[in-house]
């Protein structure tokens, strides 16, 4: 396993992460351990996790349970305020991104984690409610106290991460250090904005999505039934795979097979080689999954090969 500082920071995260959001729902407790057990013989020291993963909280509360004893293992990143979710702290908690509930949030978090720190505290979603400044503020005060290491955020556009690094600046306030957006080597909108904005003002990203909701694996295939109980069989995935993706898909297969590497290896040793990403969150259901997912990681593309991915798909500036 490769390790890296996350952004202008002395966190040092493995460059395949742990996925958390199946535990606690998809996932009972005896089933993440051996997930958990699998990440950490394979290097992999980034687990990340949300209040709102599982049923009521579950998968912090799963990740609490099997990381006792051995917390000082893991660089356990957690979520809070994602605007789609009630946790249930009530209204006078208030904006998800306010003082007040980032106050609740994170001892609630902590309680379910069964630990003293959380070592990268994300915002889940942008509050429009709430100015950024007094949510900076607030993460400013859990960094003082030492309940959180460092903070990040996650789904902000360019100029939202522009915004805040400025403030943090000029308030003198803790900065975020992370960047945790949607990216995969199929939807590289990232790379328009986010990634160059991270660059600039010291954060790192960390892409969610990276395998496209399955079908950088190389089990979605053309001409093939999307697999029962798979996220693309979600109702709400509903008309995800289009022609379009599942042409390049191939061309990826077919490229790799010429290359001796795995579509699993371009997915993620192809996005963690590309400019501002600097560890990729993969989610996992199996022992199996995990290692998979970690040797891909080792994979370290040539300029040539990048260029390359690069013809089959297109970087947005590309794509103009």
């Amino acid at each position: 396993m490769r390790y890296r500082t996350l952004g202008d920071s002395g966190l040092l995260v493995s460059v395949v992460g742990l996925g958390c959001n199946n535990f606690g729902g998809r996932l009972d407790v005896e089933q993440t351990r051996a997930v958990v057990d699998a990440a950490i013989d394979e290097g992999i020291t980034l687990l990340d996790t949300a209040e709102m993963y599982g049923i009521n909280g579950g998968s912090e509360l799963a990740l609490g349970e099997v990381l006792r004893g051995r917390r000082d293992k893991v660089v356990l990143a957690t979520k809070f305020g994602h605007q789609a979710v009630d946790m249930g702290y009530g209204p006078a908690a208030g904006a998800k991104g306010g003082r007040n509930y980032i106050k609740v949030a994170v001892e609630k978090s902590l309680a379910r984690l069964r630990t003293d720190y959380i070592d990268l505290y994300q915002l889940h979603t942008p509050d429009p409610l709430t100015p950024v400044d007094e949510t900076i503020a607030a993460l400013d005060d859990l960094v003082t106290e030492g309940k959180v290491r460092y903070i990040g955020h996650s789904n902000l556009s360019g100029w939202q991460i522009a915004d805040a690094a400025h403030i943090a600046l000029a308030a003198g306030r803790t900065p975020f250090i992370s960047a945790q957006n949607h990216w995969s080597l199929l939807e590289r909108d990232a790379e328009q904005e986010v990634a160059p904005a991270a660059l600039r003002f010291g954060l790192g990203v960390l892409p969610y999505f990276p395998l496209a909701n399955g079908m950088l694996t190389g089990k979605v295939r053309r001409g093939q039934d999307v697999q029962a109980g798979t996220r693309l069989a979600e109702p709400r995935r509903s008309g995800y795979v289009t022609d379009g993706k599942l042409d390049k898909v191939e061309a990826l297969i077919a490229w790799g097979g010429q290359q001796d590497v795995s579509i699993l290896q371009i997915a993620i040793g192809g996005l963690a080689a590309q400019p501002g990403c600097t560890s990729v969150i993969a989610g996992a259901t199996s022992p199996d999954q995990v290692k998979a997912n970690a040797a891909a990681g080792d994979w370290m593309p040539t300029h040539e090969q990048l260029a390359a991915i690069d013809e089959i798909v297109p970087p947005p500036a590309a794509q103009r």
